[in-house]
């Protein structure tokens, strides 16, 4: 399994960076800068996978993204 794309986006409503892993349903953090919502998303990512395997669901495979 390699590493899980990520998005990070500046929100005007939350007045912060958004960061979120759109192969893990749900797994997003909030960081006052694109560094700091990276770093929480990277938490959010072992606690959503560490509760997968507690449950015995299935951990998605990273989506492959084609760059040009």
């Amino acid at each position: 399994m390699g590493d899980y794309h990520i998005n990070i986006f500046f929100s005007e409503e939350d007045g912060g960076c958004i960061a979120d892993i759109p192969d893990l349903e749900s797994c997003s953090a909030f960081g006052e800068t694109p560094e700091r919502a990276l770093a929480e998303v990277e938490i959010a990512k072992q606690a959503w996978l560490e509760a997968a395997r507690l449950e015995g669901k299935p951990i998605p495979l990273t989506t492959k993204k084609l760059s040009h």
